[in-house]
């Protein structure tokens, strides 16, 4: 089984992470990556598009029952959190979680739910601990953590956060992900695991 979805987020720091990020990814990458990003509830469409220009795949926001395509990646849209379905994202109004909407925790815990050992989990850059706990959840259902390396991030507090959670996570400089994640797309999702 190779893996199914690619679960990155991020909150501070992370317009230059994502570009980093999509910029090292070739044009032949098929694995649906999904990307929640913190953002305020009158975020408009605009970094959907500084992202398409900076990605070799299509980006395009989520809206609700969407499928899930290879090859594509997906922001999560403002003031929603990202559910990930079998097949399909939905949508929800719920409360924030750790004052987020989307929430990094929601996607990545659903993600985990819906597709168990076929979910890699990226946290990357940011100001709280939103996704540590979805980070855990991932890997306790036998999916891949990987966490950028608290000394490469612009706002380190996230990533640590993450790592504190899920000390076995690989971990990598925002350099290197892209090209390790470009190395699982055919790979078995049960991997011969992790290295620091």
């Amino acid at each position: 089984m190779e893996y199914d979805l690619i679960m990155v987020g991020v909150s501070a720091g992370g317009l230059q992470a994502l570009s980093t990020l999509l910029e090292g990814l070739p044009a032949d990458f098929k694995v649906p990556l999904v990307l929640v990003q913190h953002r305020s509830k009158d975020s408009t469409t605009a970094l959907c598009e500084i992202l398409q220009d900076r990605s070799k795949l299509p980006v395009q926001e989520v809206t609700d029952k969407a499928p899930i395509s290879p090859g594509q990646v997906y922001l999560a849209p403002a003031d929603y959190h990202l559910l990930v379905e079998r097949g399909q994202f939905s949508l929800s109004v719920d409360e924030p979680e750790l004052y987020s909407r989307p929430s990094i925790d929601v996607a990545f815990e659903s993600a985990a739910s819906a597709y168990g050992a076929g979910v890699v989990g990226v946290v990357l850059t940011g100001a709280n601990e939103d996704g540590a706990e979805g980070l855990r959840a991932i890997a306790s259902r036998g999916g891949h953590p990987v966490v950028q390396d608290p000394r490469s991030a612009e706002v380190p507090r996230m990533p640590s956060a993450a790592l504190a959670r899920v000390p076995d996570a690989v971990v990598l400089s925002l350099g290197d992900i892209s090209p390790y994640l470009a190395s699982l797309q055919n790979v078995s999702a049960t991997p011969t695991r992790r290295q620091r």
